[in-house]
Parts: structure tokens; C-alpha cells; sequence
């Protein structure tokens, strides 16, 4: 009888650990311990997107501060006109100006010592731009007092000055822009300014070209942000190909933590590429031409309007570019009323224009100028990239 009860309890606690193992196993099944997830808020998707527009240089010949004269003022606002939907296709939105505005007292004049009226930055905001480079080699063209003012007048039309920095305290800050939950700092430097010296005590006015202190900024604005962008005014004017010390620099800012690299003051159009840094893909463009000038030559008229996308994962906060394409863009001058106009134009639109009997200024037989500067600047930059189509890791 007592072995009966013993084996009757040995039984019962053979079937209790079963049980009991039983729903340990599916309890873990069904909840397992996972890692945390960082839920967006209510509303909110779980990817977000962020488009960037830029485009090149933007100069001031004579002719063009002319072409803007009405009465006693000026207004630019047929440069930007046409190309203006392009530009707006960005939450931020970027140029450089190659020139300063130090003001009608100083003298209105274009290359070599360029004074532009106020008037442009007005043209600038009303294109859709947020953010203008003033690290370039003509912003000492008149002086600290022209920079300076400079800064001043873009400031009061709502724009960013890029670069450049009206005290010590300012010095070296980033430009920092959101939108859509994402964070894109902006960092500006100049290779000269064209032997102009910087005062002493104005040593904290402009940023210039030097590696170390450029790698210091990346990594100090890297966790502040999302996206790192840096604006370099570079390389040899008028060659279509960047120097290997180019190369070399913007390899060396992407794996410090840079994640697009714009080129300006070549005044053509040079290449771009998408790196793999780390299993992610960073993005460089060496040159990206002028955007409105009155230089001579199909080249030296020809740009872009870059445009590129980023996905950020709200979940994980990961943020990368996953789409860069470009519109290709022509400065034409014309004449209209006895004045020499200006207007930037997008080639494949023009083209259509042309063809569809739309175009006003432009003839049939300006298509085959036009075909070739579209065909120059499509072998020079590629095609446009997809995240689909990732890079080696070199």
C-alpha cells in the first residue's frame, strides 16, 4: 500500500513538472524577451523622408546687376523663375553667392572685386533657398565691412549664411535645419580668399580648407544631428575632373562622419559618386557648375539642381541617403526690350517647350546647343543612384 502511494506521488509530480514545463516553453513562446523598440509617436510613420535641393555657383556680373535694374531699385526675380518648382522640391535648400553686399555706397560692380545689390537676396528667399555660402574666395572682395554687412542682409531676408561669422562667438557654428523629424547640419569652408588677408582680429570671420579642424567640426556635429552636410568652395576652375587631393580630403570628411560633400568654384560641372564608408553610403559631387552667370561658353553656363533623399528609421533613429538625382540646368541670356536678360532654365523642359511650340525665347535651333550641354552634363555626373544599387566597400 505504502509503495502504491509513493509511486501515485512520483506520478503526480512527473505530470506537475510536465505542466508546469509545458507552459514555461509556450509562455516563452508567445513572449519572448525581445530588445526594445523606441515606438514613433501616435501619428507618426515608422520612416520618415527628407529631400535637399543645391545647386552651384551664383555670380554677379555687370551685366546681370543691369538686367535687374527697375527705377531706383533692382529686382532679380526672372533668374530663378523658371527653375523655382525644381528648387522647391527640397525641405532645405542651398547655393553659394560668389559675391558680397557691402552696400550702394561701396559701388555696384561684378568681377573681379564683385558688390551685388540687396535686391538678390531677396531673389534668393523668394526662389525657395534657405541657406547661402559665404565661404568662398570673393568674400573679402570689400573688405571685413562687406562681409560683415553681407551676413547682415542675408540674415534680415530669413537665409542662413554659411561659413562665415560675424563674432567670435559664432565661430565655427553649424547651420542646422529639421524637417520631418530629421536633423541635417550644415558645415561651409573656403580654400582663399583670393590673397585678401583676414584681419588679426577677425580671425574667426571665415573657415577655411584644413583637414584636422574640419574632421574636429564633423565630429562634434555629428551627434547632433542626423545628416552631416559639408560645403566645400574647391578644386581648379574650368576642369571637368577633381584633383586626387579632392579625393583623397573627401574620403577622409566621409569616414570621419560626413555624410554629403557639395562642390563649389570650378564653374563647371565635375563628377559625383556615392562611397561605401562603412557599410553605408556617403555622397560626393566635386563641382556642381554655375548656376546663373555671365561667363562665356556652354560649359561655364551649364548646372544642376541636386536633389537628394534620406530615409530615417524612427524606430532605430538610423538615418541614410537612399536616393540622389539631379536636373540639368543652362544660364541663358538673352535680350528682351533692348536689355540683356537672364533666367536659368531646365534643359529637358526647355527642350519640350521648344518642341511642343511653348517656348518664347528660345528657338528650334537652339536645340542642338541644348542637347549637348544635357548630353555633357549626363556623361560627366551618371546616372541618377538608388540605395538598390549600394556600392562596393573599397
Amino acid at each position: 500500500m505504502v509503495r502504491k502511494l509513493f509511486s501515485l506521488i512520483i506520478a503526480l509530480l512527473v505530470v506537475i513538472a510536465g505542466w508546469t514545463a509545458y507552459h514555461r516553453y509556450h509562455e516563452s513562446a508567445q513572449e519572448p524577451e525581445a530588445v526594445q523598440v523606441i515606438s514613433p509617436p501616435p501619428g507618426q510613420s515608422q520612416q520618415q523622408h527628407l529631400v535637399i535641393t543645391a545647386a552651384g555657383d551664383c555670380l554677379m556680373h555687370n551685366t546681370q546687376i543691369w538686367a535687374g535694374q527697375e527705377g531706383q531699385g533692382f529686382n532679380f526675380d526672372h533668374f530663378f523663375q523658371d527653375i523655382k518648382p525644381y528648387l522647391e522640391e527640397g525641405q532645405i535648400t542651398s547655393t553659394c553667392f560668389e559675391a558680397p553686399m557691402a552696400g550702394a555706397e561701396a559701388g555696384y560692380a561684378g568681377y573681379p572685386l564683385f558688390n551685388s545689390p540687396d535686391a538678390m537676396a531677396d531673389t534668393f528667399k523668394n526662389a525657395g533657398f534657405d541657406i547661402i555660402a559665404t565661404a568662398h574666395n570673393h568674400i573679402l572682395d570689400r573688405g571685413v565691412k562687406g562681409a560683415l554687412r553681407t551676413m547682415e542682409v542675408l540674415k534680415s531676408r530669413g537665409l542662413e549664411p554659411l561659413g562665415t561669422y560675424s563674432s567670435a562667438a559664432d565661430c565655427r557654428k553649424p547651420v542646422i535645419k529639421a524637417a520631418n523629424g530629421i536633423k541635417v547640419g550644415y558645415l561651409g569652408y573656403t580654400y582663399s580668399t583670393n590673397g585678401i588677408p583676414v584681419p588679426e582680429n577677425y580671425d574667426f570671420l571665415v573657415n577655411f580648407i584644413e583637414p584636422d579642424k574640419i574632421v574636429e567640426d564633423i565630429q562634434k556635429l555629428r551627434p547632433e544631428v542626423d545628416i552631416v552636410v559639408l560645403v566645400l568652395h574647391w578644386g581648379v576652375e574650368y576642369t571637368p575632373q577633381p584633383t586626387a587631393e579632392q579625393k583623397r580630403m573627401a574620403r577622409m570628411f566621409l569616414e570621419a562622419g560626413a555624410d554629403v560633400i557639395l562642390g563649389s568654384h570650378p564653374h563647371v560641372i565635375q563628377t559625383m559618386e556615392v562611397l561605401n564608408i562603412n557599410d553605408q553610403p556617403k555622397f560626393v559631387i566635386y563641382g556642381m557648375g554655375n548656376f546663373i552667370s555671365h561667363q562665356k561658353g556652354p560649359e561655364r553656363n551649364s548646372g544642376i539642381v541636386l536633389k537628394i533623399e534620406f530615409s530615417k528609421d524612427m524606430r532605430t533613429n538610423h538615418t541614410k541617403i537612399v536616393k540622389v538625382d539631379y536636373t540639368p540646368t543652362f544660364s541663358h541670356h538673352y535680350q528682351e526690350n533692348g536689355r540683356t536678360r537672364f533666367r536659368v532654365v531646365a534643359i529637358e523642359d526647355t527642350i519640350e517647350r521648344i518642341q511642343e511650340g511653348r517656348e518664347t525665347v528660345f528657338t528650334s535651333e537652339d536645340i542642338p546647343m541644348l542637347q549637348a550641354v544635357l548630353d555633357d552634363t549626363r556623361r560627366r555626373l551618371g546616372p541618377a543612384w538608388s540605395g538598390w544599387e549600394m556600392p562596393s566597400n573599397e
